[in-house]
């Protein structure tokens, strides 16, 4: 796995706004014929892509080792993505959204510290991942340089993650079962209990991956400290 160290910047040179490579991307998915190989072999660049900026960084990485990975000539590469950003910001989106998918549905129905334990075990095992602390090792290497890919990686990562869990915690307060006064702040309150003490050390390279049990643990103790300060005063149980 690469890792970046503390403080230094990988140079990187974007030949285009993001904006533009945003519009590529999902030009490139909309206009795709309903193809199941096309979708088969998109995934299997993404897979390949994912690991070569794990191991190599982001501004080490080239379309040839990629493509040479793959087994296949640039040619076929740039058919899909028509540059490194391209295929960088689909890596991004393609992660998150998997995330999104397995983690971001609340079920309104059952108890609130269900539900929190839920999500919160879902979203440490994302977050301490050797995946998930690789990219953001590289987004964070990569962000004075490009603030555009920064950016990106927040709103469709973070911030999509904050918003699912603000609402959902606005359903629970109209619902009488919990009582923050901001739904927003504690959203993001909750969000940084969870990720703990051990995401920073990760990310610094200082820390291993803490044992499942340890991870259950912290989740509990973050379940606890949220309902102990917005749990319904009028409720017996906070679920």
């Amino acid at each position: 796995m690469m890792t970046v160290q503390y403080g230094h910047r990988l140079k990187l040179a974007i030949p285009e706004p993001m904006s533009t490579l945003n519009r590529t991307v999902r030009s490139e998915i909309a206009d795709a014929p309903a193809n199941p190989r096309r979708d088969q072999r998109r995934d299997a660049i993404l897979a390949v892509a994912r690991e070569v900026f794990s191991e190599e960084g982001y501004a080490a990485a080239s379309m040839s080792t990629i493509a040479a990975r793959l087994g296949g000539s640039k040619a076929t590469l740039y058919n899909y993505f028509e540059s490194k950003e391209a295929l960088f910001e689909a890596h991004i989106r393609d992660q998150c959204g998997k995330f999104a998918e397995a983690a971001l549905e609340f079920a309104e129905d059952r108890p609130v510290a269900e539900v929190l334990t839920r999500f919160a075990e879902r979203f440490v095992d994302h977050v301490l991942s050797d995946r998930s602390v690789c990219t953001f090792q590289t987004i964070v290497g990569e962000a004075r340089r490009s603030p555009e890919l920064a950016r990106l990686f927040y709103e469709v990562g973070p911030t999509v993650g904050r918003e699912r869990l603000t609402r959902y915690l606005e359903s629970a307060k109209r619902a009488g079962r919990i009582d923050p006064p901001d739904c927003a702040l504690a959203a993001s309150e909750f969000m940084s209990l969870c990720r703990g003490r051990h995401h920073l050390a990760l990310v610094l390279n200082v820390e291993s991956r803490p044992s499942q049990e340890v991870m259950v643990a912290d989740v509990a103790s973050a379940v606890r400290m949220f309902l102990a300060a917005y749990g319904a005063p009028d409720t017996a149980e906070h679920g």
